[in-house]
């Protein structure tokens, strides 16, 4: 037998254990998204329990992203140097802890659990895309990147549409979040008998700063900052605008009742679940990359004018899930960046433009807050101008993230032949 059959019989078994341990890692995607989404439906319930303001309430979920932006970096330096064994369940671990802690009605404690819960989740998508990377060829990578997306949506989704009733009714809020943070553990349990073993990679010289020498690649490369910002940008209106006040604008500014906002906001999530692996899938069928990006931001940027100006042409739920299908296009950065560096440095990448991405979201969210979450349902105002003027500001947002878009490197391969 030559050694390149050797080395077929034993790559292929190794693949297919990183596939199975890839869909343990959807588990991890989809809770980490439903503890993120969930909080939207429960702003009273949350600002009762931690004696604070509806805005106070905004800043202490907003840390989530702080902690969930640089944490990234760590993870995926972690992951480049260690595997996916041990590193990937302890941030479960860590989430699992978030959770129970924010169940406590404090609210020190409510900000302590935030921040665990943001560092947790920053293993959950960079794990899920080095084990997909590992499992999955080069030919079937958006896709597996965009399923992956698509079940993070899904457990957002579910954090609305199917939190909402719980806690208006079955569970208190407090046992919601204890349930999560035990399931959360269970499942980084069965992650870790899954996931395959890796040989440890070699010492790298020069200590911390060798360890770090990956994100000198990855950030060395301007190319990595547009797919970051492109990404972040994208992901906003999604983040602030649906998973922090979707429900509270409908219900203030558009008059819905509280069954009505929580149904509308949660299509932006469903949405997502058919749009990140249908504009992965469409991106891998063209082999380019920047006509499916534009495609998605021009829908996304489409559904935010006729919600904002032109109402009546469409009910408000199936502009959301439009919204949300165009906004698949945010993944599409996670395969550029991880195409425009080496290889050897893909977890770091991964790592680099979640934090990239997301410190878009810590910048962007305190704005957002400050100019328009603090002005809802206050005297004189009149809302239906005050929602408008908050779709003038997704306007920019994702006019912005297209022209940045146009810099980008075409990172897709023609198809070779007929």
């Amino acid at each position: 037998m030559t050694n390149a059959s050797v080395s077929s019989t034993t790559v292929q078994p190794k693949a297919r254990a990183f596939a199975i341990a890839w869909v343990c890692a959807l588990l991890f995607y989809f809770l980490e998204y439903a503890g993120r989404s969930s909080p939207a439906v429960m702003i009273p319930e949350l600002s009762q329990a931690f004696s604070v303001s509806a805005l106070g309430v905004s800043a202490i979920l907003g840390t989530y992203y702080y902690t969930y932006s640089a944490t990234s970096l760590v993870a995926g330096v972690l992951l480049d140097r260690l595997g996916a064994k041990y590193i990937v369940p302890t941030g479960m671990a860590i989430l699992g802890l978030g959770c129970l802690l924010f169940a406590i009605p404090d609210p020190v404690m409510g900000n302590v659990g935030r921040l665990l819960q943001g560092a947790g989740s920053a293993f959950a998508f960079t794990g899920a895309v080095y084990l997909a990377s590992h499992g999955f060829s080069a030919q079937r990578l958006a896709t597996a990147i965009g399923l992956t997306q698509c079940l993070g949506m899904l457990g957002g989704s579910a954090g609305q549409v199917v939190v909402g009733p719980l806690i208006h009714g079955l569970i208190s809020v407090a046992t919601f979040w204890s349930m999560l943070g035990v399931i959360v553990l269970v499942v980084g349990l069965l992650l870790f008998a899954l996931t395959p073993k890796e040989p440890r990679a070699p010492a790298v010289p020069g200590g911390t700063w060798g360890v770090l020498s990956t994100y000198k690649v990855v950030f060395s490369n301007p190319q990595s900052y547009l797919c970051g910002l492109v990404a972040g940008l994208l992901f906003v209106p999604t983040t602030i605008g649906d998973m922090v006040w979707g429900v509270r604008f409908f219900q203030e500014d558009k008059l819905f009742s509280y069954q009505g906002a929580v149904f509308a906001a949660s299509m932006v999530p469903l949405g997502w679940v058919f749009g990140c692996p249908l504009v992965g899938w469409l991106a891998d069928m063209l082999h380019r990359r920047k006509p499916a990006l534009a495609g998605g931001a021009i829908v996304m940027l489409l559904c935010v004018i006729q919600l904002h100006y032109l109402p009546t042409l469409a009910p408000a739920w199936l502009t959301l899930f439009l919204f949300g299908v165009g906004s698949g296009a945010a993944m599409i950065p996670y395969s550029i960046i991880k195409e425009v560096n080496p290889d050897s440095v893909k977890g770091s990448a991964t790592g680099a433009i979640n934090f990239l991405t997301f410190s878009v979201t810590a910048f962007i969210g305190p704005i957002f807050a400050g100019h328009f979450g603090k002005t809802l349902n206050i005297n004189n105002a009149d809302p239906i101008a005050h929602f408008r003027h908050a779709g003038m500001f997704w306007i920019a947002i994702i006019v912005l993230a297209l022209l940045l878009s146009l810099m980008l490197k075409e990172t897709g391969r023609p198809k070779v032949g007929g």
